[in-house]
């Protein structure tokens, strides 16, 4: 300890005489606490006579005994609590030297790992060239999903010839859109579209032209197919419909108009399931608020990763509606395109055998039926008989899923192939009876 270490405390006896130097001391045996620097003066009692010249007498009255917050006390140094200066000094002049080495190793590994990062990324593709699909688990922008399917979407010019008002043949014409589905020329389209048409004739996206042939449709469902002669065809890639939810993006992609080709329009879907019934035919359609417009149907609806889920079907039209367009599921036309393309026509349809009747609720009441719903009129097929089918049963649901309609059942067998084997849940008199019947081909509609 030196100079500017030591503190002298001195303080009196009663007399007021004797000194106390702590700097007598050796200081490397003891440590001094010393929480006391204010002199405590000692109390007069208020009795005392006026100090005269003379050396007072003594007061009877003895004053209290001083007192310290904290008295003065030794102890020997292996008690110590506090580290000397030198060992501080030498303590942080340690700790700054691991922290500089510390510190320069990791912005060394940290310096090396961000430029194998940034030459592994400018390696593979440049920043300025990464698309919203990189950050966005696959998803496409809506530019991106027009350059994928752009050529892979046809216009048709259709014509044919038709009698007039006064019995008179006349060319008719027509336009439509279509979707190139394989790279041997198979196109699908909207069975209205080619609908009595003599000609067919594909433009591409380019510009190329081809006569095209029908390889047949499926009125029903209003979907058909065509053949042109070419080669190098861009083919869309076919989506699962029934992964699309409401609030997704769609794009349609078509020949508005009949003059417009590779017209783009987006929004996104308004609504599944939507059960309509245009020009005598009851399909089950997506619902879209894309601008949809004449010439508009057979093409393709897209999803947010460019592939096709839906054909373009038809939008409804009046004042003031608008934003109201369909699309024909893919799932639900899937097996009929492969039909037409693998065997140029379309498989014979499923048939349960039976005929029915929908009931609604008042003739329900009238009749004294147990329910509103859908009754077997008549039971027609072999397979239908066997399984154990009656007249007067009431289809609870058909493979698990629950009917509620006429066209709720002939939806659900469109589903099968003939041959299949369906559950049928029916209800006689009240009682729930499991019904397995094999599908047979159609023979009449049910």
């Amino acid at each position: 300890m030196d100079d500017r270490d030591r503190h002298i405390i001195s303080f009196g006896d009663d007399n007021g005489t004797d000194d106390f130097n702590i700097a007598d001391y050796d200081n490397d045996d003891y440590d001094i606490d010393v929480n006391v620097t204010q002199e405590v003066e000692p109390e007069v009692h208020p009795y005392a006579e006026e100090a005269g010249p003379e050396e007072p007498s003594e007061p009877d009255y003895t004053p209290p005994e001083q007192t310290y917050t904290e008295p003065l006390h030794v102890r020997p140094v292996n008690e110590r609590r506090y580290v000397t200066k030198g060992a501080l000094v030498l303590c942080m002049i340690l700790t700054m030297i691991v922290s500089s080495m510390l510190g320069a190793f990791l912005g060394a590994n940290l310096s090396r790992s961000s430029d194998n990062s940034q030459s592994q990324s400018l390696d593979s593709k440049d920043l300025s060239q990464l698309s919203l699909s990189d950050a966005t688990d696959g998803d496409l922008t809506i530019a991106e999903i027009v350059k994928k399917n752009e050529n892979a979407v046809v216009e048709i010019l259709v014509s044919g010839t038709a009698r007039d008002f006064f019995g008179q043949m006349q060319v008719t014409e027509g336009a439509g859109s279509g979707v190139i589905i394989n790279d041997k020329g198979y196109i699908v389209t909207n069975y209205h579209v080619i609908q009595g048409a003599n000609k067919v004739q594909v433009t591409l996206h380019n510009g190329e032209t081809y006569p095209a042939t029908i390889v047949g449709g499926s009125n029903e469902n209003d979907i058909a197919v065509i053949k042109i002669n070419a080669t190098g065809l861009t083919v869309a890639e076919i989506g699962d419909s029934s992964t699309i939810n409401v609030g997704d993006t769609a794009v349609a992609i078509g020949n508005p108009l009949g003059q417009l080709g590779g017209t783009a329009t987006t929004g996104i879907i308004s609504a599944l399931d939507r059960r309509l019934t245009i020009d005598g035919r009851t399909l089950n359609l997506i619902q879209t608020d894309a601008a949809i417009n004449g010439g508009n149907s057979g093409g393709g609806l897209f999803n947010s990763k460019g592939e096709l889920i839906g054909i373009v079907d038809a939008k409804s039209s009046g004042v003031g509606i608008e934003g109201l367009a369909f699309a024909i599921p893919i799932n639900s036309v899937a097996d009929i395109i492969n039909d037409l393309v693998e065997n140029g026509k379309v498989s014979a349809k499923p048939a349960i055998g039976i005929m029915i009747q929908e009931v609604s609720k008042e003739n329900a009441e009238y009749y004294n039926l147990e329910s509103e719903g859908v009754y077997v009129a008549r039971v027609t097929g072999e397979n239908a008989q066997n399984a154990g089918f009656q007249q007067g049963d009431r289809i609870v649901s058909f493979n698990g899923n629950e009917i509620k309609s006429s066209s709720d059942l002939i939806s659900r067998v469109r589903e099968c192939k003939a041959g299949d084997t369906a559950t049928v849940v029916i209800s006689r008199s009240g009682q729930q009876i499991e019904i397995k019947t094999v599908l047979e081909e159609s023979t009449a509609t049910e």
